[in-house]
């Protein structure tokens, strides 16, 4: 295995993780809330009253980031690889596996771990174990 330097960028990326930690911390701390995805935007598909301010906010941020970055004149390169089945089958795959899990990655594997949960510690390592597979599979077993 070798490094791409050329798209090796650890400092944007140890940026990118502060502002997530950061913003996770200040979630938990200042509102009391895990900053889990699926859960927030489940709580706003049954919204109860005192959830739809901040749970909005929250999924209003994270669908305006990428335009302001845009607008501040940064690159947005996006490629998705995979037709319109894969992506549907996989958002429902993932669907149904936050709510067997009572959560996503950011709830688990950001707010969790950094709380050493024991249940998150061992969700994180199942999801990571299963992208682990999943990849395999899909880049040497079935390529």
């Amino acid at each position: 295995m070798t490094i791409d330097w050329v798209h090796f960028t650890p400092w944007a990326s140890f940026a990118g993780g502060l502002l997530i930690g950061v913003a996770a911390a200040m979630l938990l701390l200042l509102n009391g809330r895990v900053a889990g995805i699926s859960g927030i935007v489940g709580g706003l598909l049954a919204p109860r009253r005192h959830d739809l301010g901040w749970g909005g906010a929250f999924v209003l941020g994270l669908l305006a980031a990428p335009a302001l970055w845009r607008l501040a004149g940064g690159a947005l390169e996006m490629r998705i690889d995979s037709g319109f089945a894969t992506l549907a089958a996989a958002g429902l795959l993932v669907g149904v596996g936050t709510s067997y899990g009572s959560g996503c990655t950011s709830g688990h594997g950001v707010c969790g771990v950094s709380r050493l949960s024991p249940r998150s510690l061992l969700a994180t390592a199942a999801f990571m174990l299963a992208g682990f597979a999943t990849v395999f599979v899909a880049r040497h077993v079935l390529a």
